[in-house]
């Protein structure tokens, strides 16, 4: 079992959110699952600070958070829960 398996998306869209990853790259299943484990490695499994870097942007620039965690939470739906996503 995956880390990744005990975090919700809303955890695992943090992460993304706040990783270099850009929707203009079109990431890979493959590319997403690496940056979010690697992410959390470099964390120690912690993702609080990712939920903190969320939560800052949201406030300074609102209008750039809405765009890139809709981006980052279809993205995370779609590779880490596939069949959730089709339903939505």
């Amino acid at each position: 079992m995956e880390i990744t398996d005990e975090l919700s998306l809303a955890d695992l869209a943090q992460i993304l959110f706040a990783s270099p990853l850009q929707q203009s790259d079109r990431p890979t299943a493959a590319h997403v699952r690496g940056t979010v484990s690697r992410a959390l490695s470099a964390s120690g499994g912690d993702c609080s600070s990712y939920a903190g870097y969320a939560a800052q942007e949201a406030g300074d620039h609102p209008e750039v958070y809405q765009r890139r965690m809709r981006w980052a939470l279809a993205v995370v739906g779609e590779v880490y829960q596939p069949a959730f996503s089709l339903a939505a």
